[in-house]
């Protein structure tokens, strides 16, 4: 990263500093789908004016994305004007002072696991760390059911998935923590988050799920999915 990109990153960085502007882009980021000025105005009790003041800001600075669209769904003449809706852009936010090449290592390791033989350790060294990690956060006070997915929830919002719930009980990941990695090895990525998330749910004893590759664009390639009760 040159002195040019490195100021870049810490004017976004910097951006998020200011408190209406950080919280707006996580409201937004958090969604998972296009907010309205009117939705960011009702979330932080604030003027529509002032969160399209500093939406656009954020725009501006690349760290969401704009378009316009008819909420209504009409066309033609009295169907208003279309709304200014947002959601998080594709730009990644990282500074290292003084500068580290942490990426760089992760790619040359990725490029390492291509050759012959090495890559079989991968998903080995990832499912004993998801175990590890996960037996030390578990909980067994939780209930089995419930509580277990909430602690898995806690755990992998920490680990930077942001995981939802879906109407059918699954856990499903927002992002993808090794994204930029993935864009070049994908399939290595996928196979290595599948590893750590079947570890994840073996040490927390989550025995009512299962890790299993999902993928959806813009989205993490792995889904913890409820077990069917009827199957082992």
């Amino acid at each position: 990263m040159d002195t040019r990109d490195r100021r870049s990153q810490i004017e976004g960085i910097a951006t998020l500093g200011e408190p209406v502007r950080g919280q707006l882009y996580f409201f937004v980021a958090g969604r998972g789908a296009e907010v309205s000025r009117d939705q960011a105005a009702r979330h932080l009790g604030i003027s529509r004016a002032l969160a399209a003041f500093h939406l656009d800001k954020l725009v501006e600075d690349g760290l969401l994305e704009a378009s316009f669209r008819r909420l209504s769904g009409r066309r033609g003449p009295g169907a208003g004007r279309p709304a200014k809706l947002y959601r998080r852009s594709d730009r990644e936010l990282a500074v290292s002072i003084p500068a580290r090449q942490y990426e760089l290592a992760a790619q040359l390791l990725a490029e390492a696991l291509l050759r012959p033989g090495a890559a079989t350790a991968l998903p080995e060294v990832a499912r004993e760390f998801g175990a590890a990690l996960g037996a030390e956060r578990a909980r067994p006070s939780d209930p089995p059911a419930a509580g277990a997915g909430r602690a898995a929830m806690t755990v992998l919002r920490n680990c930077g998935y942001e995981p939802y719930r879906t109407d059918d009980g699954a856990i499903r990941m927002r992002n993808c923590p090794f994204h930029a990695l993935a864009a070049r090895h994908r399939d290595m990525v996928c196979s290595m988050n599948e590893a750590l998330l079947t570890g994840l749910v073996a040490g927390m004893g989550l025995e009512g799920f299962r890790a299993e590759l999902d993928p959806r664009p813009g989205e993490c390639c792995v889904t913890l999915r409820p077990r069917d009760p009827a199957c082992p």
